[in-house]
């Protein structure tokens, strides 16, 4: 190896130690954070086993949380040393798909939980640091020769997040506490990656790599710029170079100081593959189409720190704003001929063009081509989302309204073309997938003045900037949990549904335990079916109604450790004394427990036959007999029952149409409950379905008719979901077939693309078509 060559490979590798070493300062301010929140989290009301696991969890990390930084540290040290160069594009293919012969076989389900754990974490820190990492990664590439970075490259955000994980686990730490701090873990971690790549990049900039780069040789170098057709080179630019899938999560306006983007850790995010993340990936490429068409008009240089607004143009945009800032009344009279609710299409070509009029002035007022061409994007976008007819008038009016404001944070947010993740691009998007199609006839007047207030909230304080935006964001999400599951009957159907959800949970887990505790003790198996099948709903009835810890719930968990002891080998002639003593209250009490469960007198009389008849037969047994101490072992699980219980253990929660119906009290023509169709599923699907969005609107293929619906509620436990339909027919479905019917096709939502993406699509579209407009 030649010096120059020696020289470059060790400034690579001492970019990747600087990397690492950055990245491991956030360890002692995470650990502090994550035992602040674990504190918090246990001593607020929650359930009982919820409260044990964040003590537990607690204790657990401040026990081991050194064991897992240290392991973290080495780890990341040998995947350093070993992201080797790759040779050629030929062997890195080669690399990465041998699989052939034997070399296949099937990935443990840890394995598997571990990479989606991982992959999570690795899209937060794409999304927050992807500009940094192309940046990057460009320049390792003209270090080493190479194509790309390896695929066990310390620089991947899939390969430190996967170390993140899997020495997480090693420490001992369990993997339910990461999903709980997975929140705080994401956030910690892509900011403080994000400081990394930009530290290694200024490193490498200081050492003379690549002071600036410039994309048109590497997009000359494309396989698409020799393709024959030009349909496929369009789609490759808006994927990236080399036909790589793209995330762009930079500013708008940095464009000509970054390279292209690439979705790392494609192959890794294919376990958590989702419509909906699929769409958040087009969404991402069409961010960077627009990023790099503004960066080829643009000759100024951009900076990444927050814009401050020109002298003129905040002059001028404090004139556009002023109706905001005075009375309802006032506003009233500014805004004739938009603020009327029956608002129709002459109204809305009216307050279009006067938008159109305020952004030109404002495009005038301007001091520089950032501005301008941030005017003209915003402008675009409202221009389509005004024109969207699937929008009732009088809420396009209102969207008009968040015109200026959004502009505003716009130019001053560095954000805002940053992350799809902005408040002001959620609210939007939110209130959008709530209101396409919406029905101003039906339910138009508290979802209106919800937006009405949201819009003037947001008008009054034109100066805080993203903070209110994400105030009236939170707001609007806590109306649309409770607008949408009062209206109608489903607010009959959501308070059954709620308690039936929390009754068969606990009959589930008070039956996975109950086998536990009796897996290895010698219980008759008529007993043991009683147990199982009869009194863990008895038990769970009783702890939903009047607590766990209530005095008859705790004679219920009594009974069945008498029971089990009756029904054992009695050798003693005192402990057969004391059986006959207590036989009558015994089975009086279990006759009590069934006639909660509304059994019949004649079921009630055969279950205490065949115990009788079984208590008889112990009395002759000479063997399977059972010692007081383990008697007095269970009888301390089963009083403290609740502690031991997870919800990982429930499965697929049943649904009994007639029991349903029967407690509402209502027309089963007004409730639908789905308990079959869809067939098998994968995992992507389930986490799809606790992804969806309260108020999102959907296409339900059920029973061969096509309803239109609104997703209007899911259960605490999330096991339940209750789809409205504008005709008033409400379908309720818990997860596992709602996965299924997603993963069938049998449940599409009506929308693949958000609002403002929707926007920010066709606005790139016209400056496609006419780049010219951009600045003029």
């Amino acid at each position: 190896m030649s010096q120059h060559n020696a020289k470059k490979s060790h400034l690579a590798l001492s970019a990747r130690e600087l990397f690492i070493e950055q990245a491991g300062r956030a360890f002692p301010e995470l650990a502090q954070a994550i035992s602040d929140q674990l504190q918090l989290l246990s001593e607020q009301a929650a359930p009982p086993f919820e409260i044990q696991l964040y003590r537990d969890g607690l204790l657990a990390f401040r026990a081991h949380h050194q064991t897992w930084f240290n392991g973290v540290s080495l780890a990341w040290q040998k995947a350093c040393a070993n992201s080797v160069v790759v040779p050629s594009p030929s062997s890195f293919a080669s690399s990465v798909f041998k699989t052939g012969g034997t070399q296949l076989e099937l990935m443990d389900d840890a394995v598997v939980e571990n990479k989606i754990l991982a992959s999570r974490l690795a899209l937060r820190v794409m999304d927050l640091a992807s500009w940094e990492l192309n940046d990057l990664r460009l320049r390792i590439r003209e270090l080493e020769g190479s194509t790309d970075l390896q695929s066990n490259d310390i620089l991947r955000p899939e390969v430190i997040s996967q170390h993140l994980v899997t020495q997480w686990l090693a420490a001992r730490l369990p993997r339910e506490l990461w999903v709980r701090l997975q929140d705080l873990l994401q956030d910690y971690f892509s900011h403080d990656l994000l400081n990394a790549y930009h530290a290694s990049n200024a490193f490498l900039i200081a050492q003379g790599v690549m002071p600036d780069i410039d994309l048109r040789p590497l997009v000359r170098r494309t396989p698409s710029s020799h393709a024959g057709s030009s349909t496929a080179h369009t789609n490759q630019a808006g994927l990236g170079l080399e036909g790589e899938v793209s995330v762009f999560t930079q500013r708008v306006l940095r464009s000509n100081q970054t390279g292209q983007r690439r979705l790392d850790g494609e192959d890794a995010l294919q376990v958590t593959s989702t419509p909906l993340k699929r769409a958040r990936m087009r969404a991402l490429g069409v961010m960077g189409h627009l990023r790099r068409l503004v960066g080829a008009r643009l000759d100024v240089e951009i900076k990444t720190s927050e814009t401050v607004l020109s002298p003129g143009l905040k002059q001028a945009m404090a004139v556009a704003i002023m109706p905001s800032t005075l009375s309802l009344e006032q506003t009233q009279l500014i805004y004739a001929d938009s603020y009327i609710t029956a608002c129709g299409t002459a109204q809305l070509e009216q307050v279009a063009g006067r938008l159109r009029k305020t952004s030109n002035r404002l495009k005038k007022a301007a001091s520089n081509a950032t501005e301008k061409a941030t005017i003209e994007i915003v402008a675009l976008m409202f221009q389509s989302i005004l024109s969207e007819e699937r929008i009732p008038p009088v809420i396009r009016v209102w969207f008009a309204r968040l015109q200026m404001p959004v502009l505003r944070v716009a130019i001053a947010d560095v954000e805002f073309f940053d992350s799809l993740q902005h408040p002001a691009r959620r609210l939007i998007d939110r209130i959008g997938s709530c209101v396409l199609g919406f029905d101003v006839a039906v339910a138009g007047g508290a979802m209106e003045c919800e937006i009405r207030r949201v819009v003037q909230v947001i008008e009054q304080y034109p100066d805080v900037g993203r903070q209110v935006f994400e105030q009236v964001f939170q707001e609007f999400e806590l109306f649309l949990s409770k607008f949408l599951s009062v209206k109608g009957r489903a607010a009959r159907v959501i308070s059954v549904a709620q308690q039936i959800e929390q009754k068969e949970i606990m009959v589930i887990l008070y039956t996975i335990e109950l086998r536990n505790m009796l897996n290895d003790m010698p219980v008759h198996d008529e007993i043991q079916g009683f147990l199982f099948k009869v009194w863990a709903e008895t038990m769970a009835i009783s702890a939903m109604q009047k607590g766990p810890q209530h005095d008859e719930t705790i004679r219920f968990k009594q009974a069945a450790v008498d029971l089990v002891w009756a029904a054992s080998a009695k050798p003693d002639r005192n402990d057969r004394a004391k059986v006959i003593a207590e036989l009558p209250m015994l089975l009086q009490l279990l006759r009590h427990g069934m006639g909660l469960l509304s059994m019949s007198a004649e079921s009630q009389d055969a279950y205490i036959k065949t115990i009788s008849d079984i208590l008889a037969d112990a009395f002759m047994s000479k063997t399977d007999f059972i010692s007081p101490e383990r008697i007095g072992q269970l009888a301390k699980r089963l009083i403290n029952l609740e502690d031991y219980l997870s919800d990982e253990d429930v499965g697929d929660l049943p649904l009994d149409a007639d029991s349903l119906f029967t407690l509402m009290g209502i027309d089963a023509s007004d409730l639908e409950i789905i308990t079959d169709g869809g067939g098998q599923f994968k995992d992507a699907m389930r986490a799809w379905a606790l992804e969806l969005e309260i108020g999102s609107w959907f296409s339900l293929d059920h029973n061969g008719r096509i309803s239109r619906v609104q997703f209007a509620w899911r259960s605490e436990r999330k096991q339940l979901y209750l789809f409205a339909a504008s005709d008033g027919r409400n379908f309720l479905i818990q997860l596992r077939r709602l996965s299924a019917y997603l993963h069938a096709g049998l449940l599409v939502p009506t929308e693949d693309e958000t609002l403002t993406m929707r926007a920010t699509r066709e606005a790139l579209g016209k400056l496609d078509a006419n780049p010219e407009r951009l600045l003029n």
